[in-house]
């Protein structure tokens, strides 16, 4: 499974982040939240990370980058399933790069450890979302091969919305 994380790149490492990582974590979480326009809707803190990343039931996974030493990027990630498939997949929540470490192929390296993970753990699949306004993402997915999934609209529950229909009772 490390092997996921070699790169050919000496001043490139990738990692898989421990509890120490919290509080870097926790940055770049922000910092993409302010690229996406979204830092409103933060309300992560280092608590919530070592608990939800490393506590009894870790719910999510991320991977690393360093640059001569320095953290400049990350991967927060979790498996998902596919009933089609009958297989496991990866699905990417967050892939952010700090902007003065972008153009050393980190982004690339980042992904190209979760498709070796996936294929590793047995996956079918590597999925992830992109804001439509965001070009340069979007061209950078397409140019490793992605494809977007047009036919399928993504919904979510929050809030009040998440804590109301949990309330309702079964017919």
């Amino acid at each position: 499974m490390d092997n996921a994380l070699t790169t050919d790149t000496p001043a490139l490492a990738l990692r898989f982040a421990g509890p120490g990582d919290c509080p870097t974590i926790l940055a770049f979480i922000r910092e993409l939240a302010d690229y996406e326009r979204l830092s409103h809707e933060v309300v992560a803190d280092e608590s919530r990370l070592m608990d939800t990343l490393f506590g009894d039931h870790p719910y999510a996974e991320v991977i690393i980058a360093e640059l001569d030493g320095e953290a400049v990027g990350f991967a927060l990630f979790f498996h998902n399933y596919s009933t089609f498939l009958a297989a496991p997949g990866i699905y990417l929540e967050d892939l952010y790069v700090r902007p003065a470490a972008r153009g050393h192929g980190i982004g690339q390296a980042l992904l190209t450890a979760l498709a070796r993970l996936a294929v590793a753990r047995g996956c079918g699949r590597l999925e992830w979302s992109v804001l439509d306004w965001n070009a340069p993402a979007i061209g950078f997915y397409e140019r490793l091969g992605a494809r977007a999934q047009d036919e399928w609209v993504g919904y979510r529950l929050t809030g009040d919305a998440l804590r109301g229909l949990a309330a309702v009772e079964a017919p």
